[in-house]
């Protein structure tokens, strides 16, 4: 009987090991949980809204204007930010009169509030994405930290891209 019972212990000892392994491998390369914090999100995302990130896309460099990415501020806070893919590499993205130009044609963002302008926040305001690079900004453009403080943000440094809000729950979303 003690066999019997040391065997039945181990094999549910390697399941439990078998079972963290994969789950930690799931969280590690496909899906994440991210928590929105402030407001340059607005008015897509809200301060405390709760996404799952997938993270394979971005593993892979396979980034497309349009999604919402999490990355790596290299602040020294260690903070991560949330924004919205405008160009990638070997875009022109140009700022101007209150609009997002993207090679040359105004972007059509419909996802701004109505009275949103874009503003360029330092002297530059036309980027050449480079190689390896992705150009961010936050849909809240007078209240955000993003390429046009922090330049091109780099591939590598991409945590993954928003696919679902779960909460709160009457705003549940795919993205």
């Amino acid at each position: 009987m003690n066999n019997q019972l040391a065997k039945e212990i181990k094999e549910y000892a390697i399941s439990i090991i078998a079972a963290l392994f994969i789950a930690l491998l799931f969280h590690n390369y496909v899906f994440a949980r991210a928590t929105v914090e402030g407001p340059s999100m607005q008015p897509t995302l809200h301060n405390k809204d709760i996404l799952f990130l997938e993270k394979i896309s971005t593993e892979t460099s396979n980034v497309k204007r349009g999604q919402i990415v999490v990355f790596d501020s290299k602040n020294e806070n260690g903070d991560y930010y949330i924004k919205r893919v405008i160009g990638v590499a070997g875009d022109i993205v140009e700022i101007k009169n209150g609009h997002v130009y993207l090679n040359g044609n105004m972007l059509n963002e419909n996802y701004l509030s109505a009275n949103n302008i874009t503003e360029p926040l330092s002297t530059q305001s036309r980027y050449t994405v480079p190689s390896g690079y992705v150009f961010v900004l936050g849909d809240n453009r007078t209240n955000s930290i993003d390429s046009r403080i922090l330049g091109p943000i780099n591939l590598k440094d991409l945590k993954g891209h928003a696919v679902i809000r779960v909460f709160p729950f009457d705003s549940i979303e795919m993205f």
